[in-house]
C-alpha cells in the first residue's frame, strides 16, 4: 500500500489544538528546499535563516532548538515552533541568558527534560517546561573548560543511560608539532612533539556527571584519547555504546613533501567513524588511517613515511572520505522512514576547506546502513544540493554547509546549516514496502559530481587542467 504521510497527532503533539480536529497532510516544498533525496523522500524548509549557527534539538513536541555560532553578547539560542502543523516555523525567537565566548559554540540536546547546550568553554542546561517553548530561568552550569578558547574548542555532547556525560576535549594542533622548529628548506620534514604533551589534558573524550552542577575540569574521567577534533558524536541506545567520527589531520604534503603529493595530501587521511569503548586510543598525533589500505600509519611527524604501519592502536570501524569534516551524526530509531534506514547512522558532513589544487568535497549528508549491529562499509548520499555548484574551488563557495541532524517525534529528520541557519524537515512519502536500492540509483549517480568523488590525481584540479 502506498504510504502518505498523514500525522494523527495527539494533544502531547499539538499545542492549543483538540483532537477532534481533522489530521493534517505534509506536503514537501515544490523543489524539496533544494535538496536531492533518495526517491520517495520530500523536504519542507522549516526556516530560511535564523543566522550561523552549528547543532539542533527537536523536542517530543515539535520544538526545535537551535544554538548559534555568535561570539558578544547573549542569547546565543533560537527556538522554533509551528503553531499551524505545516512543517514550518511561525515562532522564531531567540533566547538564552549567558555570555557567547566563541564560533565554536557547537551544542543543542535534550536529555532528561533539560536542554543542554554549550559555549566554547561552558555546558549549560535549562529545564524544560510543558507547553513553554523558552526555557525559564537562569541557565544552570554543568562544566567550565579552564583553558584559554583555542582551535578545535567546540564542546560536544553524548549521554549514556548511567547518568554519564561525555564531553569531547579536541587538540588545537594538526598533530602536535613542535611550534619552535624553523627551516628554510621545504623538504625537511616537520617534527611532532614526543610524547605530546597536550594528550595530557585534551585530545580526546572526558566522562562527566549529566546532573551535578560547577564540575571541573579534573572531575571527569578520561574516557578515550588519540583523538584530534570530534564534533560528530552519539550514544547509540542499540548497543549502549558511544559512537564518534574524527576530523583527520591535514598537511601531509606540506609537512613531508619527500613522501607525500599534493593528490595524497587531498585524498588522505580519513575522516574515522568509530564505536568508542573506555580506555581506548585511536593514535593521534602519532599516526593516521588510510582507508584505501584499510590500516593505520605512523605519521610524518613520527618517523611516518607513507607506508610503514603502526600498531597498538584502535581501529575504526570504517574509514570515511579525506577532509569531508563530519560535525553531527544520528542513529535513526523511528518509524517513519522505510527499515532499511533503522539503527543506521545518518552522518552531516559540513565540507572541506583544504584540497587545493583539488575541489572542496563533502557537503553533504550521508548515510551509513548497519547489519548485525555493525556498519556495511557502504556509505550513501542521502541528502544533496548544499553546494549550489558543481565545482567549489573553496569553501566560501558554498551556498550552504550541512551542520546539524534531529530526529522529530514522528521520525522525521532535521537537518541544519551553519551559514544562514538554514533547517529542512526530511519527510518520506513512497511506500515502506517495495522501498530498496532502485530508489537510491539516482544519489549514487551523484558520487560523480567532483565535491563528492575522489579526485583524479592529473585532470580534476581547479585551475590549471593541465597539470
Amino acid at each position: 500500500m502506498v504510504r502518505t504521510l498523514i500525522y494523527l497527532m495527539t494533544i502531547g503533539l499539538i499545542m492549543g489544538c483538540d483532537s477532534s480536529q481533522t489530521p493534517l497532510v505534509l506536503e514537501p516544498d515544490f523543489d524539496n528546499g533544494g535538496l536531492f533525496l533518495p526517491d520517495g523522500f520530500g523536504a519542507i524548509t522549516v526556516v530560511d535563516s535564523v543566522g550561523e549557527s552549528r547543532h539542533l534539538a527537536v523536542n517530543d513536541n515539535g520544538d526545535i532548538y537551535i544554538k548559534l555560532r555568535i561570539t558578544t553578547g547573549d542569547k546565543g539560542n533560537v527556538a522554533l515552533r509551528d503553531t499551524n502543523k505545516d512543517g514550518k516555523a511561525d515562532i522564531i525567537q531567540r533566547f538564552g541568558d549567558y555570555p557567547n565566548d566563541g564560533r565554536f559554540a557547537n551544542e543543542m540536546r535534550i536529555h532528561k527534560g533539560y536542554l543542554y547546550f554549550s559555549s566554547e568553554l561552558v555546558i549549560y542546561r535549562q529545564k524544560l517546561n510543558k507547553g513553554e517553548l523558552i526555557p525559564k530561568g537562569k541557565p544552570e552550569i554543568l562544566l567550565t573548560d579552564p583553558y584559554p578558547i583555542r582551535w578545535h574548542n567546540a564542546k560536544t555532547l553524548a549521554f549514556d543511560n548511567k547518568g554519564g556525560m561525555y564531553v569531547t576535549f579536541s587538540a588545537p594542533t594538526n598533530a602536535c608539532e613542535l611550534a619552535t622548529q624553523q627551516s628554510g628548506d621545504s623538504s625537511v620534514v616537520i617534527k611532532g612533539e614526543y610524547p605530546c604533551s597536550q594528550l595530557d589534558i585534551l585530545g580526546g573524550i572526558w566522562r562527566y556527571d549529566d546532573s551535578k552542577m560547577n564540575q571541573k575540569k579534573s572531575d571527569g574521567r578520561r574516557y578515550a584519547t588519540g583523538l584530534r577534533s570530534v564534533v560528530a558524536m552519539t550514544w547509540n541506545e542499540d548497543d549502549n555504546s558511544l559512537y564518534a567520527l574524527n576530523h583527520g589531520r591535514d598537511y601531509l604534503n606540506t609537512r613531508a613533501p619527500n613522501y607525500f603529493s599534493e593528490w595524497d595530501n587531498t585524498v588522505l587521511p580519513a575522516e574515522e567513524f568509530m564505536k568508542i569503548n573506555r580506555g581506548d586510543d585511536f593514535g593521534w598525533p602519532y599516526t593516521y588511517y588510510d582507508h584505501f589500505k584499510g590500516k593505520r600509519m605512523l605519521a610524518p611527524e613520527y618517523g611516518g613515511d607513507g607506508m610503514k604501519e603502526a600498531s597498538g592502536y584502535t581501529e575504526p570501524l570504517m574509514g570515511m572520505p579525506a577532509h569531508w569534516a563530519p560535525n553531527d551524526m544520528l542513529f535513526y530509531k523511528g518509524g517513519q522512514f522505510p527499515s532499511r534506514y533503522r539503527k543506521g547512522a545518518f552522518v552531516a558532513f559540513h565540507g572541506s576547506v583544504n584540497r587545493n589544487p583539488y575541489p572542496q568535497a563533502g557537503y553533504v549528508v550521508a548515510f551509513i546502513p548497519f547489519k548485525d549491529g555493525k556498519p556495511t562499509k557502504e556509505w550513501e548520499i542521502f541528502a544533496d544540493g548544499f553546494t549550489g555548484s558543481d565545482t567549489l574551488a573553496v569553501m566560501q563557495d558554498a551556498r550552504y554547509r550541512p551542520m546539524g541532524l534531529a530526529e522529530g517525534p514522528d521520525g522525521s529528520l532535521y537537518i541544519s546549516e551553519s551559514k544562514k541557519g538554514k533547517v529542512w524537515r526530511v519527510i518520506f512519502q513512497g511506500d515502506t514496502a517495495t522501498f530498496d536500492k532502485s530508489n537510491l540509483t539516482k544519489m549514487e549517480a551523484r558520487k560523480l559530481k567532483s565535491y563528492i568523488k575522489e579526485p583524479d590525481q592529473y585532470t580534476d584540479r581547479t585551475g590549471d587542467k593541465s597539470q
